[in-house]
């Protein structure tokens, strides 16, 4: 039995191959094709990274800037956002990739 993408999944797969193109590098988190999604693009000043879990929730991105001093970890994230898929690659695809 062939099954078809709902419209949601379709648009989510595009912005997924859009955030690739955009220097993002993804692996799954867990053995499985459902299994979480974990995406990272690496800059001279900032570390980006995406985990998409459940399609429709749970998922999550957030930029942080990298820097020699010391400093604790919330101080140095810069954006975050959490929501659908759809609702989180949106976003980060908004994000410059920096040089």
């Amino acid at each position: 039995m062939e099954t078809s993408d709902s419209p949601e999944v379709v648009i989510a797969k595009r912005l997924l191959d859009s955030a690739k193109r955009g220097g993002f590098t993804f692996q799954r988190a867990a053995p499985g094709a459902d299994g979480p999604l974990v995406g990272h693009r690496v800059g001279d000043d900032w570390v980006d990274l995406i985990h998409i879990e459940g399609f429709s929730q749970n998922c999550f991105a957030w930029r942080q800037r990298t820097s020699s001093l010391i400093a604790s970890q919330g101080a140095l994230l810069q954006r975050r956002v959490q929501g659908s898929a759809c609702d989180v690659l949106t976003e980060v695809l908004t994000w410059e990739p920096g040089p």
